[in-house]
Parts: structure tokens; sequence; C-alpha cells
């Protein structure tokens, strides 16, 4: 039985038109690769992986404005972190994320159902078979990710492995929401296969064991599996093809570091858009960046220092501020521009104090605006991106060790070994004090693995990095949080801040409504919308 055959119009609709079944069988590709060769060749199976990840960058990384990135931003930013000042609002009288998120459903499943294709025609290729499973291993990394990701957001999810093709696309179809029990069978066995047949180091932009072996863990954590999550992350750590580089360079310009788990390439050479190898332009180092250029056009002019052409639509906010010692922590200054005015410096040809620091921004604009000036995020900034475009063609970096560190600390916290969990929570923050990764100093450690401790420091170090909406929502705590400390301002002043009240029934993201129609509004769908 084909449970989700409506994905048949998103995964061939896209490509070949909305033809028949007939048509579809009869046509002959002139202008792409067949989907023949890559159900039934070596290097056609390699094609369809080097896809996915084509698809996965559009997924996670999207170029260009639309719904895509809208959905991406709203999980970096709609959390106790962030501060909104236009655009979609997160939460509140405004919240409706069908018009934002909904793109992470419709985009996972015709993912997943082209992995389970790579996967269910690797089994008659005839071909070397530890390169096959290399391959397959792939495909299910990307597969167990999807349906962990769509379980963190949505709650009740459908699970289907059979692809879907021109002879089943009329099959009968049942629409139920899956078992919990069952997605996880279904993630933690893909992600086994592919810990089982993936090396750690592999090339820039491939799933390793690495990558496979944080997001096992990750699903561990959410059964409340500790051991099981302590030895994926452990496994990481202790194997030593990846560890933590210097402060400076995590979110330097060389995103395919040791740190680096795994990286999404971009290459404008290659591009520019989604389809090619090279990928689109991305506007994520603009969306976090205020306008400073906007303060005084007699003294300041775009300038890729600091950030260029920006957009200004999110900020963190004081509350994650009020977190830093921003004295001794160097994360403050490096992960986040300056909000001194004075290190901001006349950059217009020919004034006579260029060079010298720009007039006071409380004068330039009063009463705080916003999109000129705030308190910005530098970790996606790009130093070669050109003036006059939101595009960059920086790579990605989409999970990292630090990441894997402060998850092993909580997981050895419930295991009773706070020893274990302080020297992995330390480990990360003697780094972000010291900006080496390799320090002994002790001054700054914390000597108590609290709830709070450990939220705080994930904070400092993973503020939008697509991981603390996740994060609360697993701790219970998203709700609570996000009401006590997300900020809104919508005239994008300072007097125009407000709090936007999270309802509980938006832990989960509703399914898009074009969906549930297709599904015939099942049971147990979009609860609480």
């Amino acid at each position: 039985m084909k449970n989700i055959n409506f994905l048949f119009l998103l995964v061939f609709g896209l490509s070949l038109g909305l033809t028949s079944c007939e048509d579809f069988l009869e046509e002959t590709v002139k202008d792409q690769v067949s989907v023949d060769y890559i159900y039934n060749s070596p290097a056609g199976l390699e094609v369809g992986v080097n896809a996915l990840y084509n698809q996965m960058r559009y997924y996670n990384l999207p170029s260009g404005d639309n719904n895509d990135l809208w959905a991406n931003v709203f999980f970096m930013v709609a959390t106790d972190l962030g501060l909104h000042r236009t655009w979609n609002t997160p939460y509140g009288t405004g919240h409706n994320p069908q018009s934002f998120t909904g793109s992470k459903w419709i985009q996972g499943y015709k993912i997943i159902d082209r992995c389970s294709a790579i996967i269910t025609a690797a089994r008659s290729i005839q071909m070397d078979e530890a390169a096959k499973k290399r391959l397959v291993a792939q495909a299910r990394v990307i597969r167990g990710e999807l349906y962990l990701d769509l379980k963190q957001m949505y709650g009740g999810i459908l699970i289907d492995t059979i692809p879907t093709t021109p002879q089943n696309i009329n099959d009968p179809v049942e629409y139920k929401v899956a078992s919990d029990a069952d997605v996880y069978k279904l993630i933690d066995g893909d992600l086994d296969y592919a810990i089982a047949n993936l090396p750690f180091k592999v090339d820039p932009g491939r799933y390793g064991q690495g990558v496979a072996r944080h997001i096992r863990g990750k699903s561990a954590l959410w059964q409340q599996d500790w051991a099981g999550a302590a030895a994926q992350f452990d496994a990481i750590i202790n194997d030593g093809t990846h560890g933590l580089v210097n402060l400076i360079d995590v979110w330097g310009q060389n995103g395919n570091h040791k740190e680096s788990l795994f990286t999404y390439q971009k290459d404008f050479l290659l591009g520019p858009s989604d389809d090619l190898a090279g990928g689109g332009g991305s506007w994520l180092s603009s969306v976090f960046t205020h306008r400073t250029y906007e303060l005084n056009a007699s003294e300041l002019v775009q300038d890729v220092a600091y950030g260029g052409q920006a957009l200004g639509w999110f900020y963190p906010n004081n509350y994650l501020k009020s977190l830093y010692d921003q004295t001794n922590d160097l994360r403050f200054k490096t992960y986040y521009y300056s909000d001194n005015y004075q290190d901001y410096k006349i950059n217009v040809a020919g004034h006579p104090r260029f060079g010298q620091a720009i007039t006071n921004p409380a004068i330039a604009a009063p009463n705080g605006n916003y999109r000129a000036w705030h308190w910005s995020l530098k970790k996606y900034h790009d130093t070669e991106k050109l003036p006059m475009t939101s595009n960059s063609y920086k790579d990605y970096m989409y999970y990292r060790l630090a990441e894997t560190y402060l998850l092993a600390s909580e997981a050895y916290h419930n295991l009773g070994n706070d020893t274990k969990a302080l020297a992995y929570l330390n480990k990360v923050r003697r780094r972000g004090y010291t900006g080496n990764p390799e320090s002994t100093v002790t001054t700054y450690d914390l000597t108590a693995w609290t709830l709070n401790n450990y939220l705080d420091e994930s904070a400092r170090e993973l503020a939008f990095e697509n991981n603390r909406w996740f994060l609360l929502k697993r701790l219970g705590l998203l709700v609570e949080r996000q009401n006590l400390y997300f900020r809104s301002s919508p005239s994008g002043t300072i007097s125009g801040e407000v709090q936007l009240k999270m309802t509980p029934v938006m832990v989960n993201m509703p399914i898009p409504q074009s969906q549930i129609d297709l599904m015939g509004k099942p049971a147990g769908f979009n609860v609480g919308y």
C-alpha cells in the first residue's frame, strides 16, 4: 500500500510536469539524467545521492527570499533568545506558521520519497558492495535526519518507506499518525545502518559517521535514552577526526574545518541557482545584521566589514546579551557585531573625519531605529559577499562538535555523572573565554551542573544555529521561556518592543492545509489548530 502517494505530485511534478502515468513512461528525457539511469546503474545511484545533497541544501539553506527561507529562520530565532523586527510575526495574534513553516513538511517528504527510491533501487544494482553500502548509508542518514526533523516540528507525522512510482500512484491510501515507537524505530534503524557503513573522515559536503552519530544521539535524547546518547557522542569525541578549533575560526570564512560535522557547500562559479552544484545565493548573512549605512549617509556606505547589504529582520535580544560576561567571554565580540558606535568608522571617501568613529547613532537614529542599529549576529558574516546584494555563497556549517559536547554533557548529567557532564560543558566554556580549544585554564569553569547553567552555556555558544527551539521543546520549556524572553518590535524601535505570547499548541507546527485537504482531513493531525 502507498501511504502518501499525493507526494508524487511534488516529486515528479516539479521536474517532469503533471503528465499522466502513460506519458511519464513514454517520455524520452533529453535534457536531464533519466530516472532509469539513476535507479538502475552504479553511476546513476551516485548521481541520485548527489541530488539528495542538493535538495537538502535547499531544505536548510535556500536561496533568495521565500517561504523556505522564512521556515528556516523561524526555527533559528523564534525562541527565548530572539527579537523580531519585521516580516512574518512568530507567535501572538499574527502567528500563522502555515504560511511559512509548512514548506518543511512539503520539502521534507519530497526528499524522503527520493531517499526511499534510492535505498530500494540499490538492492538490485550490481556493483561493488562496499561502495553501494556507502551510498545507501548516505541516503539513510538523510531519511533518518528528516524524519527526526519532522517529528520535532510537527509532533504527529506519517511514515512511509515505499517510493512513489507511476505503478503505485493509484494504490489505496491510508493516512494515519504513526506511533512514536514506529517513528523512532525507523529513524534509529536508518542511522544505525549509516554508522556501520560510513567512515568518520569524508570529503567536505558529505555525511560521515560523525554526523550520523550526532543525529542518532539526538534521537536517543528525545527518547530519554541517556546511555545511548552518551555512547554516540563519546564515539565522535574520542575518535579524533573532529575537534574544537580556535574561537576565531569557528565562524570564519572556511566552514570546512575540524569542528564541522557537516557543512553545506556553496560555490558561485558552479551556481548560481539551487538546482546547480554551486547553489544559489543565501540571504542568511543579511537576515540578522543591522543596516549601519542607514544611520547617516554622509558618514557610512555599505561595507562588507559591517555586513554589507543587510536586512535586519531578527536580532539577538537583551536577555541573551545579559548571559554574557561581556568583558571576559570572547564569544561576545567574536559571534556578534559590536553595538559600540565608536567601533564603526566613517568610510565615505573625502569625509573630513574619514577613519574616525561615526556620530553617536542615538543622535542619527532617534528612538533606536532597529533596522539601522541593533546588537547583531555575526556568525554568518561573509567577507566575500559582493556589494549591494544580500546573496552570500559562503559555505554553511550546519552541525558542529561544540553542540556534541554540550549534548553529551546533558546525557551524562542524566546518568548521574556530573563530573563528566561538567568536563564536557567546561571544555566548550574554556574555549569561549580563552579562544583556545585546548585551554586548561579553570578560572571561569562552572562548578555545578544545573539545568539553567546548561541552558545558559548552550545559548552563549549555539545561539541562532537552528537548535535552541528544538532543545527547549524537548525539555518542555519552549512555551515558558519564549513567553518570558522573546520580544517583538513591529515598529522597529525601542519604544515599540512588546511581548508576544505563545500558547501550548504552538509547540507543534501546523501541517499545510493543502496537504490536509489532499489527505482527506484525517484525524490526529494539526491537533489544536
